[in-house]
Parts: C-alpha cells; structure tokens; sequence
C-alpha cells in the first residue's frame, strides 16, 4: 500500500513540482502549457490554499492546481487562456463562485494508487470551506483522435457521451467520472492538444 500525505502546497515543493509536470505529460503534450516553477510560485501567492501536493516517501508523487473564477467566466465555457487568464492567473477571481481545476498530476509509477482521488477530495473539501457554487473544471480528451479514425464525423460531444455510456475509455475523462464529477458540455479549441482535437470536456461537482 502506497503511504502519502496530501497538504497545501509550499515553496520549498515548487521544484519537485514542476519536474512532475514533465513525468505526467510527454510529448505530444506541448511543453509551453507545462507548469513552470514561477507559474507555481504565482499560483501560491494568489491562493495558497487551492495549491495541493501529495507527499509520498520520494518527495512530491502528485499535485493539484485551482483558481477561482466568477459565475460569468464559468459558463462562457470559453478557452483556458481566456478563463482562467494564462498560467499567472490573471482572472483569478476570490469573490468568485467556481473552484477551477487546472491541473492535475499523479507520477506514473502512483497511479491507481488513490492519489488522485485524495487529491479531489482536498478539493471537494475546499469547495465547502469557501462555501462555493461549484468544482468546475474543463479536461483533456486524449483518446478523441483515435476514436474519430475509428469512427468517421463524429463530434466531441459524441466522444465524451460515449465515455459516459462505458461504450470507450479514456485516459483522463474516464478518472474524472470516477471521482464524482458530471459532464455537462464541450469547448471546442480549449487549448492546443492534437489527442484531444483541442476539445475539452466541460465538467463540474456540487456540494
């Protein structure tokens, strides 16, 4: 059994961080939308208490971002950059009603381990501290393109339906419904991401 322990991130675990980064999204992943240690420094100044890490005995084995955004930029459902305002975070909002998920990241060799689900447990928990609407987040649908090779002209919205009937798996979606979270729509050019054809799948949880 893998023993670990999930907390606010600090300083001193920004670098270990970052290199996690690196460990959870290769390539095709596009390295300029990886965290880099003064993204995560910026993050802990504006709102240390949505910043987790999960502490295994090698140092930092998972990690959680978040923001807040208004009710407004939660259901323009509009690209990352333009809802959360790039990786400082410019429209971080503490007057707002949305837990926003950024990030997620659990090292390889951890997953399947419980690591993300005590990740997003520290994150339902904030939600209900803060007294929040919403944990909303937008997410990575990677097996998009090999589905739609497969399966010719259908949609994203398709796809992340067909994840929800059970009918395809993927990699990020598929965790995600595990853990509580319902879909409730797709953002088309959401980020650069070729598995994903730039979609996301849109989804929140409620207190």
């Amino acid at each position: 059994m893998l023993h670990f322990l999930v907390r606010p991130m600090r300083d001193s675990d920004v670098g270990q961080a970052a290199a996690l980064q690196r460990s959870c999204f290769p390539a095709p992943f596009p390295e300029e939308l990886l965290w880099t240690e003064e993204h995560l420094r910026r993050h802990i100044e504006l709102f240390p208490e949505g910043q987790f890490v999960a502490l295994g005995e090698v140092g930092v084995i998972g990690s959680a971002s978040n923001c807040i955004v208004s009710e407004n930029a939660w259901f323009a459902h509009r690209s990352w950059d333009e809802t959360v305002g790039g990786p400082m975070l410019r429209n971080h909002d503490r007057m707002g009603s949305t837990l926003y998920g950024l990030d997620i990241s659990v090292h390889p060799d951890c997953r399947g381990s419980g690591v993300m689900r005590a990740l997003y447990s520290a994150r339902f928990e904030l939600v209900e501290e803060l007294g929040l609407a919403r944990y909303g987040t937008a997410v990575r649908i990677p097996g998009f393109a090999d589905y739609e090779l497969q399966n010719s002209g259908v949609s994203p919205e398709d796809y992340v339906q067909a994840v929800v009937d059970g009918r395809a798996a993927d990699r990020t979606l598929t965790p995600m419904l595990r853990v509580g979270l319902r879909p409730v729509g797709v953002i088309r050019d959401y980020m650069e991401d070729p598995e994903s054809h730039n979609c996301a799948a849109v989804l929140e949880w409620h207190r």
